[in-house]
């Protein structure tokens, strides 16, 4: 077999970039090479869920009130797991968890980063084999290094982190990270066991033609999303369309498409969940991050998603991310942000 030495392995890829610079201590890249280590371990249970005791709830709830999946147990196990026995980061916070969980040890109180992250997003599709994901935010922590971690460094505005990405485990499994250099993703080749660059600097399209959002809520939406899908339904070749609608339930899978063919994801507040039902930690500012990198734009329908300030864990906000030109196409219906 021929292997194309032109593509870059996520490993070969980052001591490449840390060759650009030689002050960096390599930590970053580390960190990023364990979340692509624990997502792996992911990939092989989700490739067999239907031939081992892992479809199906726990009979437990989390602390959003949903009930766990056996995957999300073990998705969460596994990104903990290594996160913790490595050297490159000091405290998580995970959606799957009450509280954050803090690596209080020699080694760890002196790494410079935490991370946020939802262990496995769409996991109520496992059963039915759609494309379902992990997501996860990286920030510099702000207490003293030396110290245990606290609530104060998960606490962060979006615009503070340094890293975000996601990885899709669907017809191949891609990991997709943002840092201030731009947007990258590796397709993960079984034949070697390791993910090679597939997607270089990805460019969000300034435009497109999907449209993302639930239609079995409609009626619970406000009036001006709602005339903006009406819009939408509109569109034909004479005002920019015909757009078309798609929504599969799994925010990685939904925001990865529209982030490659140019769209727009939409899950709005309603009357009975007027905060939205997504976490902004875990998923909104992740997202946000890798999407406004690559040149889109995400708000929760008054403000930039990067400038909330949060006040707590587990917070919930409004989410509408994407193409830049559609963002603002949505903002002349909701008010300019």
């Amino acid at each position: 077999m021929i292997v194309n030495r032109q593509v870059l392995t996520l490993d070969e890829f980052t001591i490449k970039q840390l060759r650009d610079f030689p002050n960096a201590t390599g930590e970053l890249s580390g960190l990023l090479r364990d979340i692509g280590l624990a997502a792996k371990r992911v990939n092989v249970e989700v490739n067999k869920a239907g031939l081992v005791d892992i479809l199906g709830d726990t009979g437990t709830v989390n602390i959003q009130g949903e009930e766990v999946k056996k995957m999300d147990e073990f998705a969460n196990d596994q990104l903990v797991g290594v996160l913790r026995h490595g050297i490159n980061c000091a405290g998580i916070a995970s959606e799957e968890l009450d509280d954050i969980v803090v690596f209080d040890d020699e080694v760890s109180n002196n790494s410079k980063y935490i991370c946020m992250f939802d262990p496995l997003d769409g996991s109520s599709n496992i059963d039915v084999n759609v494309s379902i994901g992990t997501i996860f935010g990286v920030y510099r922590r702000v207490t003293p290094k030396g110290t245990p971690v606290t609530m104060d460094d998960f606490l962060q505005a979006g615009n503070k982190q340094v890293a975000a990405g996601y990885i899709i485990y669907g017809s191949s499994t891609i990991l997709v990270y943002a840092t201030k250099r731009g947007v990258n993703g590796f397709t993960l080749d079984p034949s070697i066991g390791e993910y090679s660059l597939s997607h270089p600097d990805i460019k969000c399209p300034p435009t497109g033609r999907i449209y993302s959002v639930n239609h079995g809520n409609f009626f619970q939406y406000e009036d001006p999303v709602r005339n903006y899908i009406n819009v939408c339904q509109k569109k034909n070749k004479s005002n920019g369309g015909p757009y078309t609608q798609r929504y599969i339930g799994s925010m990685v899978a939904d925001v990865h498409r529209n982030l490659v063919k140019g769209g727009i994801f939409m899950y709005p507040g309603t009357i009975d969940k007027p905060n939205g039902k997504l976490r902004l930690l875990y998923e909104c500012n992740p997202f946000a991050y890798i999407v406004e990198k690559a040149g889109g734009k995400a708000t929760d329908g008054k403000q930039r998603i990067l400038d909330i300030q949060p006040k707590e864990l587990h917070e919930r906000t409004p989410f509408f991310i994407g193409s830049i030109e559609m963002m603002e196409e949505l903002e002349s219906f909701t008010g300019k942000v």
